[in-house]
């Protein structure tokens, strides 16, 4: 067996021991450069730390570092019920604020799961009070995620772009952000003009019911059988709780909000380093206020920062050793570059359904770079297709967004738990199936870049 070969072997092996042992992907990866650069390819240490990614470690560290404060002095929660009050009695409108606002937290930084489980909980909080679909909210939720994570002061958005960045590749920052914010809105958009049209959705506000995940007021691809049972109290635990008071606009929120949209600012504008402004304004905050941001640097999503810095030094091993060459010449002989492309947008969706999406993308830009190279399929519009496809199906109860919302329907029976699990892996399904095809078409297709 070729070291080229036992290298890309190792690579599916880490994907499977990482989703089905739950060991971080990242240190799978350290320990895989390591072994494979060291037994296969005769790499000391300091050719194995080369491919390290000292930059994105710092974008990473930072946003996620900002961010942990903006939730721990209540800047996030403040947001989100900001939102609501915008559309007032608008209860049709509720799940576009979810929407929205989970698309502007991960967009400032915020690590895509890190986004859903603050606002999946209210989310489904506001649809059990008004009787709103909650398998329409965690999918507006989930996708709305999507839709912000890919600009350019995001952690997708600045993990993609640094790998295009590193692989010398052409890249497009805005129309990669575009690209899964179409896509996301598009999808969000069918989705909530289905249920809307089957009643799910009540274009007012009425009075509050205490609905339950899964039941009562969810879109059910079965009927429950028998009559329904009157609805229990929230608080009695059979709903999901009602959303709590919102934080007053006080002076650290203000100071938060301000630094947030210097950040956004100064990357699009200034062409700021996106890692070392957010670490700027989190320490500023953090001299300023230390209470609220004692807990902070705890809090940072250090286990996506592992798993990125791992993936990605495991792939500057393979590339070494001369594997990225060696993959990109085997899809380049499948003899239909358009193919090719479609396959790697199937493989990213599938593998990204149960494994790391950020890990899958990491892995895959970098073993397209020789068959990108070769100029017949355009690199902007394949790593456009590749991010969203790797990303788009997080919706999947087996990924960390859909468990995320499957795990807010912990307030619900056993019977209505299970209903809404077989829903969000219909939906997975159906997307997994059906969007790599599509974004192919858009993006691939027509040859942008």
């Amino acid at each position: 067996m070729s070291a080229e070969l036992l290298s890309i072997l190792v690579l599916a092996v880490i994907f499977v021991i990482a989703t089905t042992r739950s060991v971080n992907m990242g240190a799978l990866a350290f320990a895989a450069a390591f072994a494979v650069g060291g037994l296969a390819a005769d790499l000391d240490a300091d050719a194995v730390f080369a491919g390290f990614p000292g930059d994105l470690f710092v974008v990473l560290a930072g946003v996620t570092y900002l961010f942990a404060i903006a939730r721990a002095n209540g800047t996030t929660e403040w947001l989100v019920h900001a939102s609501v009050r915008l559309v007032g009695g608008r209860v049709g409108l509720i799940p576009w604020v979810m929407f929205a606002v989970t698309a502007a937290l991960t967009a400032i930084g915020a690590v895509s799961p890190g986004a859903v489980a603050i606002v999946a909980p209210l989310a489904l909080g506001f649809a059990a009070q008004y009787g709103i679909s909650p398998l329409l909210m965690g999918i507006m939720v989930v996708h709305g995620a999507q839709a912000g994570g890919f600009s350019p002061t995001s952690v997708y958005g600045s993990t993609v772009n640094s790998i295009v960045d590193r692989e010398h590749l052409p890249g497009n920052e805005g129309m990669l952000f575009l690209a899964s914010l179409v896509v996301n809105t598009v999808i969000a958009g069918i989705v909530y003009a289905v249920l809307m049209r089957r009643g799910r959705v009540p274009a007012r506000a009425a009075q509050p019911v205490a609905a339950t995940v899964g039941g009562g007021s969810a879109d059910a691809p079965e009927e429950a059988e028998g009559p329904a049972e009157p609805a229990e109290p929230a608080a009695a635990g059979s709903g999901v709780p009602a959303p709590g008071p919102a934080p007053r606009l006080d002076v650290p929120i203000a100071a938060t909000l301000t630094g947030l949209v210097a950040l956004v600012a100064g990357a699009l504008l200034f062409d700021l380093d996106v890692g070392l402004t957010a670490i700027t304004i989190a320490v500023v905050l953090s001299i300023v206020w230390p209470a609220t941001s004692r807990t902070a640097v705890a809090e940072i999503s250090w286990s996506t920062v592992f798993l990125i810095c791992g993936v990605l030094t495991y792939v500057g091993v393979l590339d070494e050793m001369g594997t990225i060459k060696w993959a990109g010449e085997a899809v380049s002989d499948i003899g239909v570059p358009l193919l090719a492309a479609l396959l790697l947008c199937y493989i990213g969706a599938v593998v990204s359904a149960f494994a790391s999406s950020v890990g899958i993308m990491g892995a895959l830009i970098p073993l397209a770079v020789p068959f990108l190279a070769a100029g017949e399929v355009g690199a902007v519009g394949m790593v456009a297709a590749l991010a969203v496809s790797a990303t788009v199906v997080d919706v999947s109860p087996f990924s960390t967004n859909g468990a995320l919302v499957l795990a807010n329907a912990e307030h619900a029976q056993d019977a209505d738990r299970e209903r809404f699990f077989r829903q969000l892996m219909v939906y997975g399904a159906g997307v997994v199936v059906v969007a790599p095809a599509l974004v192919w078409l858009a993006f691939v297709v027509p040859g942008l870049g």
